[in-house]
């Protein structure tokens, strides 16, 4: 088992640090340079920076802002957002950044994720699948261009598919729960990390810690990102960047470890 981490994801819109609800009616809540310097005094385990403008407006990465973020940045960045070529993804970690998420890209051209896993190891290669659930249909569907274009494709076969081409992480961004709080998809994440052997991180409908808990344990994915849980505080929502103390993550870990140990003792055997 993967030592789990505990992500901020921010959004940049417009320059400025946003939240979103389904991804929808962006919130500002800061400056995300500012946002950054406080995840490192927090010693958060990792950050992911999504430019959400960039490829529904028909333009590449912000450049400048991944410079400035990487030089301000002392966890592991991955940066996202408009990036289409390898090239692209070769400047960005360039500039200091240790991934680079594609979407939209590596959809719309699957070849792109095994040219970048070949140029820049697949370490460095991180697949988001931005994916929205049908009431009607009960079915899973991955979308692009902030969910506004409807692709027909399933997101565990392409899943699946994104990490045999040599994605190194799968990041799967859940629409209908982007900004809820009503806890992640527990069961659409499970179904994709048995369906692939990297890393695999959550992303939409935490919370509270509670929920990221329960993600850890239920799934045994390795990855629970986050942005309202780390920009908003309490009932009434107020803006604060936070992020869970030594302490509290301990206990994340504890618990997660204590459960793996009792489904051994269960199963007569080691949890993997």
């Amino acid at each position: 088992m993967l030592h789990p981490r505990i992500i901020p994801c921010l959004l940049v819109h417009e320059q400025g640090l946003v939240k979103t609800v389904e991804f929808d009616d962006p919130k500002y809540v800061g400056d995300p340079i500012n946002a950054v310097r406080i995840f490192n005094e927090k010693e958060a385990d990792e950050i992911i920076v999504l430019d959400i403008d960039a490829t529904t407006k028909g333009r590449g990465p912000d450049l400048d802002l991944v410079r400035d973020l990487a030089e301000e940045c002392r966890m592991p960045l991955c940066y996202g957002g408009g990036i289409t070529t390898v090239e692209q993804m070769e400047q960005i970690i360039a500039l200091g950044t240790e991934k680079v998420a594609v979407s939209a890209g590596a959809i719309e051209r699957r070849e792109l994720v095994t040219e970048a896993a070949h140029r820049l190891g697949r370490q460095s290669v991180v697949v988001v699948l931005d994916v929205c659930h049908d009431g009607t249909t009960g079915r899973f569907e991955v979308r692009t261009h902030r969910g506004r274009r409807r692709t027909g494709l399933e997101p565990v076969t392409l899943a699946s598919e994104m990490a045999d081409r040599g994605a190194g992480e799968i990041v799967v961004n859940c629409i209908h729960r982007d900004g809820t709080g009503t806890g992640y998809e527990l069961g659409l994440m499970k179904q994709i990390r048995d369906s692939v052997l990297v890393p695999v991180t959550a992303l939409g409908g935490a919370g509270s810690l509670s929920d990221v808990t329960e993600l850890f344990v239920e799934t045994e994915i390795s990855g629970a990102a986050a942005g309202s849980l780390f920009v908003f505080k309490g009932v009434h929502r107020a803006v604060l960047i936070n992020y869970p103390s030594w302490k509290e993550r301990e206990e994340v870990f504890r618990t997660l470890v204590d459960r793996c140990a009792e489904r051994s003792t269960a199963s007569g055997g080691l949890t993997v």
